[in-house]
């Protein structure tokens, strides 16, 4: 009865954080609660997301995000913590190893790393991290362990996910640089689109995702674009999080810092 809860962090405290929480019943695995802040995932992400109040940004308290966590699944504790955040085992001031190994390997389907300074997100990162480890979720490099905390990211684990031959075309804020020659309402009409195909395959592999995350109308604010978007995420997250507790997904990196990527799910892993 395992359980994971998926991230997608921003890397500011003035940006809201996406959040998911999947559980495995035995024999499949199911999306109990999602949410586009923390503040939303305490309170109400065991409703699906369209029917959340706005987000509002806030930095983690990790206690009581494990707590509402604990107390929506039947396991009655996480067993691993995935994140969209840069970590590592020492302060981060720059690139890491594990930027450039991923970089090498997905940057040819333009799937390369941001890089990360001692600002943005170190102070937050550095704090994250601490927490977890404060509270028994180590992270993890090399081996896999639970309770354990793994650094993800999506753009390469949706290119493993869904077999795409180079990163997928699914956030609101470059809908633009992704269609030039659209209209606006097409450029919304083909990310809409792109979401329902993610989320399709997300509910290959975990039961519920459509239900809690049903794809916004054409008609949607752009808040509601964005809160989707950082949910949908954050249940990318925990699909990594699910490869690497099935041993589908490898580390890229070395024992200081390490990315988790899936193993290429159309290919057979």
């Amino acid at each position: 009865m395992a359980s994971i809860l998926g991230i997608d962090a921003a890397w500011t405290a003035t940006q809201c954080s996406g959040i998911a929480l999947v559980q495995n019943t035995g024999s499949y695995w199911r999306l109990i609660a999602v949410a586009a802040s923390y503040l939303n995932f305490i309170d109400d992400s065991e409703h699906s997301i369209n029917k959340q109040r706005r987000p509002l940004p806030s930095v983690i308290d990790l206690r009581s995000v494990l707590d509402a966590a604990a107390s929506m699944n039947s396991s009655g504790s996480v067993d691993l913590i995935a994140i969209d955040m840069p970590l590592a085992r020492t302060p981060i001031v720059a690139r890491r190893s594990a930027d450039d190994a991923v970089s090498r390997t997905y940057g040819v389907k333009k799937c390369g790393t941001h890089s990360p300074n001692a600002i943005r997100p170190g102070l937050i990162s550095n704090a994250f991290r601490e927490a977890c480890e404060a509270n028994g979720y180590p992270l993890l490099t090399t081996r896999v362990s639970k309770p354990g905390l793994i650094e993800v990211y999506p753009h390469p684990a949706l290119v493993e996910l869904t077999g795409a031959i180079e990163r997928l075309p699914y956030k609101v804020s470059k809908t633009r640089s992704y269609w030039r020659s659209e209209t606006p309402v097409n450029r919304r009409i083909r990310l809409l689109d792109q979401w329902s195909a993610i989320v399709a395959a997300l509910e290959d592999e975990i039961t519920g995702v459509s239900a809690m995350l049903p794809v916004p109308s054409q008609a949607s604010a752009t808040w509601e674009l964005k809160a989707f978007e950082d949910a949908l995420d954050a249940v990318v997250c925990a699909w990594v999080g699910i490869c690497v507790l099935e041993s589908r997904a490898m580390p890229y990196g070395d024992d200081n810092c390490a990315i988790w990527i899936p193993v290429d799910k159309k290919n057979g892993g």
